[in-house]
């Protein structure tokens, strides 16, 4: 079957840049990895293919000859899907690839993050858990306690954690991986490393299995702790408890449990960091001669404020200190923002209209007034 062009293999146009041709190749190599489609030859000669493109294209001198003379042009650099060709590409694979390789449990024989405990490269932490908690604007803004209650894996206590039944024996090195934690097979021209299926990578496996947790060592377990919220905190932030979380795997210290905070809203104030906003409304009398009103705060209480003569529709006044108060300080807080909104009576008594009539005669009201900018609103 004739060879497919290399930047139509990889999906790239003929000018793309070498970190586009890198992303191109990762996509294509993660999709049709033998470890992800087992059994599937169709997909392990697209990786292949997708190998044998990216060998040429990435080395700026095998591409230029690729573009100016084709296949034949890259012939006599060994490449062309040669055994020599891929072992470049396969050097420049895990730099390549980064985080990807845990995906498939280590590539080509190196060893990825979380490894068990074969070979002694014990896996000595749990997993970290993740809690979503509601709490009230309020109880955000000032701190608060919760109790929680979630699942996580504890120690199972029969076994004390080893995962071994009392008197059995403890464990052995695995039969299937000889304690390397990982199996080879062939592909092809090369071999893939992958997570041992007998030990789950741990290199070595239980005689005499745990009747209570099946030799994991782990049973699940409801969990109850209060949770100090701190105050100011915001939403999305997250609250982190040290050794909450589940425990690993034939013993070791437990994962941490991250508490993410949803910050309910308030049917009054709105949030701007530190800062609070609110919109009160006054009269036209009020905002045309002045007055003093007393306003909600956070608190509960309310504070007076002094509405100048004159103020216009939409004014902003700010109450210092009368906001959020500020994470891990002392008593310092944000500033309360006061939008006021002048509001037109819907019903006026005939004494009422008599009064605006003459105040509109008194002030000389302009029937034919001009715009105004939008800037100026």
């Amino acid at each position: 079957m004739a060879k497919r062009d290399y930047y139509e293999v990889l999906g790239v146009s003929r000018d793309a840049s070498l970190d586009e041709i890198k992303k191109a190749y990762r996509k294509v190599a993660v999709q049709n990895h033998p470890d992800r489609n087992p059994g599937d030859s169709k997909a392990e000669e697209r990786f292949k293919e997708a190998a044998e493109a990216y060998e040429v294209l990435a080395n700026q001198e095998k591409r230029q000859a690729y573009d100016q003379f084709g296949f034949a042009g890259v012939e006599g650099f060994g490449g062309g899907g040669g055994a020599q060709g891929f072992s470049s590409s396969f050097r420049d694979f895990e730099d390549i690839f980064g985080d990807f390789s845990d995906i498939f449990g280590s590539f080509f024989g190196g060893g990825g993050r979380g490894r068990s405990r074969g070979g002694g490269r014990g896996r000595t932490r749990g997993s970290d858990l993740r809690y979503d908690l509601q709490v009230p604007f309020t109880d955000a803004a000032f701190g608060t306690k919760v109790e929680i209650a979630y699942e996580r894996q504890s120690a199972c206590e029969s076994c004390n954690g080893t995962g071994a039944a009392s008197g059995g024996g403890g464990r052995k090195t695995c039969p299937t991986c000889g304690g390397a934690g990982q199996v080879r097979r062939s592909s092809g021209f090369f071999s893939v490393a992958s997570v041992c299926p007998a030990c789950n990578g741990e290199g070595s496996v239980i005689e005499n299995p745990c009747g209570s947790c099946s030799g994991s060592g782990v049973v699940k377990k409801r969990q109850r702790i209060k949770v100090t919220i701190p105050a100011g905190i915001a939403h999305g932030q997250r609250v982190t408890i040290p050794g909450q979380g589940d425990a690993p795997r034939g013993g070791g210290e437990h994962g941490d449990l991250h508490v993410v905070i949803h910050v309910e809203p308030h049917h009054h104030f709105e949030r701007d960091n530190y800062d609070l906003y609110c919109v009160i409304p006054i009269s036209i009398t009020q905002a045309s001669l002045g007055a003093e009103i007393q306003v909600p705060t956070l608190d509960g209480k309310r504070v007076k404020l002094k509405v100048p003569a004159g103020t216009q529709n939409g004014k902003i006044l700010r109450l210092r200190n009368e906001g959020v108060p500020v994470t891990n300080s002392n008593n310092r807080r944000g500033d309360l923002y006061i939008k006021l909104q002048v509001t037109v009576p819907h019903r006026l008594s005939g004494k009422a209209r008599e009064l605006l009539r003459e105040v509109a005669e008194l002030e000389g009201e302009n029937t034919r007034p001009d715009p105004v900018p939008l800037k100026d609103l």
